[in-house]
């Protein structure tokens, strides 16, 4: 697919003019930064008073609580101190992604020597009592936390929860062509499995039309108790699994055997030069082939291995034992510094061997020798407006929705793949948007019925090609991004996102759970934004949840699994959204309003096989503004009359099992007052007081009745039904059905039986809730029961589903055609999933 043409951009680095390896001066003027960071970062961990050291140390000063990490941030600010020369010598357009989080306070301190911190909170002024703040309030009840959070300025990546950070920064990247994230991966943090993986994200990044990200695998050998698995490797065979990786790797070594601090400096200095003129020569080729109308070729990029010792520049021994070196200098080297006369000595040599009196000025603000080695304005990497993302967002270009709608005459008149019709309008959506907005899923785009998109794009890959991969869809530039890690999608699209573009992760329902540790931290982060004024509003994290629990009977029990809305409602309410559109025009309606949304996790669960269709576009769109509704059409209620009974569904399935429980129930007890009530947006059940989507006591009570009993088919595990309703339901009126863990590899309708969520079992659920009918109606209940016997035996017999089953239809006067395509096995794009 022919994407638009490039746009001549800036490159991501430029290379070094000649001569420009630092001087002396140069050299001096690094390492006093350098130091300025080291003591802030300390006097973070364990200061509350005193802050310039300009009376004698004394046990009042330190912190009650000492909380922190210490082990892994002087080789954080070390980095930091030499990317802030690369980018005042080379106009660098950079962001700082520390993938060792917990080594905040150097960020931090990055953050205030750099000015940012001051601007974006002006009660940390630059001078004594800002100081003061600045070291009280880390780590301290109503201040900070230790990691690189969302309070931090320049941070779009937390680094509490390991694994995440090259992921992060390589959707930080795509279509940034300007942008370089300077990344630090920790020697822990390389041990997990995402972050394992990540390393192959480099196959997916156009030297063109992308930044770049540089990684920095930071071996300082431990980890809390233990010796990191990467730094007990031989070089060789280091160097042989990053180049296997595609990266060319760049060692560096400093800070053993005393070494004098300069010469480090002058030699990683050198390191830094060598890459990032490695990386100016790929950008370089990249534009010479552009012209020349050539596909670039994936070039090797460069990354550093560079190893220091843990607790650099911190004491060497603390009673006795060894700590900088050691898995000791983790976190609080030295734990008792206020309980002990022995310790706060050690704490006050170790702040001293800063020099404190060289680096800041009578006031307390970083003398200007040392501050005038940052750069200025939005080069500083802490204001770089990309990691606050909201304040480069741009709005979608959404096209009309209601241009796809689905034609439905009649309720249960027509029949789609609501999928399959949403996969039309985003193909609209990228077209209008081909530059913030992408999608991501592991290899299941096609799965869920979403290849329309591929008449707009293709899959981004810059791996290897043969020739048939020009009919797969796959080129060097694209919108939509495949992996088979789920993991990897995620991060690439919180990158994405936290950087001030839009996207959608689609997935098969089940697996969606692989992610759910890293949603809880992207929830987290939007949880704290919220209460930042300066953070601007995110584009929502939007999933698509497809190949579902219910459609899932040929994939078996592995494939079968629905709870990953009980996991996300447990997030804080102003965050999360779940939606279970019914339909295609539902799913249209839902999926614009979450495209234009902010600040939110949208969860989506639609089906992707075909269905009927139940309501016409301008009947959705009033549906899915209110969020749930009572469909009149399909009940037998009287106006002015409590119903006998509520039948109630959220999802696609669910639906169609209630509607054909209603329709037995029209047909069999027509006496019997049945209302229907569909429901959309599932945080609707919730009280006003618990969700601002809830409902109201009168609200619900007017919708479910005051006392009828509420039989509800839900998509999901039942007892979340009980759980969001329990402040409306105090008289225990709602019965939900849903799946129980009762799964195989099966037909569909003996999935819904197994979990006795069949529309028989609703019928029988109904005849013994609705007082009266127990005994009137046992011949009916009896026959219910009978149905679902002979089902089961037809599918044991025929593998496949009763007729009676497999070709209903709601509107007796439809077109049996229409029905029977509700059958069938639709073309997945080379899928059977």
């Amino acid at each position: 697919m022919d994407e638009a043409p490039t746009q001549p951009v800036r490159p991501a680095v430029r290379p070094a003019a000649e001569g420009t390896a630092p001087d002396q001066e140069e050299l001096l003027r690094l390492h006093g930064w350098w130091r300025a960071a080291n003591y802030l970062s300390v006097g973070q961990i364990y200061l509350m008073d005193n802050p310039l050291l300009r009376t004698p140390l004394a046990r009042e000063h330190v912190k009650p609580r000492l909380l922190g990490h210490w082990g892994t941030t002087p080789g954080l600010t070390f980095l930091y101190a030499h990317m802030n020369r690369a980018i005042r010598q080379r106009d660098l357009d950079a962001m700082y992604v520390t993938g060792p989080g917990h080594g905040g306070p150097g960020v931090v301190a990055a953050g205030y020597l750099e000015h940012t911190y001051t601007e974006t909170y002006p009660s940390v002024t630059e001078d004594e009592a800002g100081m003061r703040r600045l070291f009280t309030q880390f780590s301290f009840p109503g201040g900070i936390p230790s990691h690189a959070a969302p309070e931090t300025p320049g941070s779009i990546h937390e680094g509490g929860e390991l694994g995440y950070s090259l992921s992060h920064a390589y959707g930080a990247v795509l279509d940034n062509p300007g942008l370089l994230a300077f990344t630090v991966v920790g020697d822990g943090e390389a041990e997990t499995g995402p972050l394992a993986t990540s390393w192959h994200s480099n196959k997916f990044i156009n030297p063109l039309t992308d930044g770049v990200v540089l990684p920095v695998l930071h071996l300082n050998g431990y980890k809390i108790a233990n010796p990191t698995v990467l730094a007990r490797i031989g070089e060789d065979e280091l160097a042989d699994l990053m180049r296997g990786y595609g990266h060319e790797p760049l060692f560096f070594t400093g800070g053993f055997d005393d070494e004098d601090p300069l010469a480090a400096h002058a030699r990683f200095a050198e390191v830094l030069d060598t890459a990032l003129d490695r990386i100016a020569e790929i950008k370089a080729k990249a534009a010479e082939d552009d012209a020349a109308g050539r596909e670039p070729e994936r070039p090797t990029w460069p990354m550093i291995v560079f190893r220091t010792p843990k607790g650099w520049t911190g004491p060497a021994e603390i009673d006795g034992k060894k700590s900088e070196g050691s898995w000791r200098a983790h976190q609080v080297p030295l734990s008792n510094a206020r309980d002990t006369d022995e310790h706060l000595a050690v704490l006050d040599s170790w702040l001293r061997s800063y020099r404190p009196e060289e680096l800041f000025d009578e006031e307390g603000r970083l003398r200007e020798e040392y501050a005038e080695t940052a750069p200025a304005g939005t080069r500083r990497m802490s204001a770089n407006p990309v990691t606050n993302g909201g304040s480069v967002l741009r709005a979608l270009r959404l096209p009309d929705f209601r241009e796809h709608a689905v034609d439905v005459p009649r309720p249960g008149a027509a029949t789609s793949e609501a999928t399959r019709v949403l996969g039309d309008w985003l193909r609209d959506v990228i077209e209008a948007n081909p530059d913030n907005f992408r999608i991501f899923g592991p290899d299941e785009t096609a799965s869920n019925r979403l290849q329309s998109v591929y008449e707009a794009t293709d899959k981004q890959w810059n791996a290897q090609f043969v020739p048939d991969d020009d009919e797969e869809h796959l080129a060097p530039r694209g919108r939509v991004m495949e992996v088979l890690s789920e993991h990897q999608c995620q991060g690439w699209l919180e990158g994405y996102l936290l950087t001030g573009r839009h996207g959608l992760f689609n997935s098969y329902e089940a697996f969606i759970h692989i992610v759910d540790s890293m949603v809880n931290q992207h929830a987290k982060w939007l949880k704290v934004t919220n209460e930042l004024e300066w953070r601007r509003p995110l584009a929502s994290l939007n999933y698509l949840l497809s190949s579902h629990v219910w459609r899932q009977d040929h994939n078996g029990f592995s494939h079968q699994d629905p709870g990953f809305i009980d996991h996300m409602v447990n997030k804080k309410a102003e965050i999360v959204r779940v939606y279970l559109p019914p339909d295609a025009n539902t799913l249209l309606s839902t999926y614009d309003h979450c495209l234009r949304s902010r600040q939110y996790v949208n969860v989506v669960v639609a089906g992707k096989q075909p269905g009927p269709q139940w309501l016409s576009m301008d009947e959705a769109i009033v549906h899915c503004t209110r969020g749930l509704g009572i469909w009149e059409w399909a009940g037998t209620e009287v106006e002015g009359e409590e119903p006998d009974v509520v039948l109630a569904c959220a999802g696609d399935i669910p639906t169609i099992e209630v509607l054909a429980a209603a329709k037995i129930l029209r047909e069999q007890i027509p006496d019997l007052r049945v209302r229907v009530v569909n429901v959309v947006d599932l945080m609707r059940l919730q009280h006003e007081s618990e969700h601002p989507h809830g409902l109201s006591e009168k609200e619900f009570d007017g919708i479910f009745g005051e006392s009828s009993p509420v039989v509800f088919a839900y998509h999901g595990y039942p007892w979340l039904i009980h759980r969001l309703a329990y402040r409306h339901d105090r008289a225990s009126r709602i019965h939900a059905r849903g799946y129980k863990e009762e799964g195989t590899t099966t037909t569909p309708f003996d999935m819904l039986m197994r979990n006795d969520m069949d529309r028989y079992h609703l019928v029988i659920d109904t005849i013994d809730r609705v007082d009266g009918l127990g005994t009137r109606f046992a011949g009916l209940r009896q026959r219910m029961v009978d149905s679902r016997i002979r089902a089961r035996e037809y599918a044991y017999t025929h593998g496949t589903d009763h007729p009676d089953v497999a070709a209903w239809q709601w509107d007796d006067n439809a077109d049996e055609s229409e029905a029977s395509k509700g059958t069938i096995t639709a073309d997945t794009g080379g899928d059977n999933g």
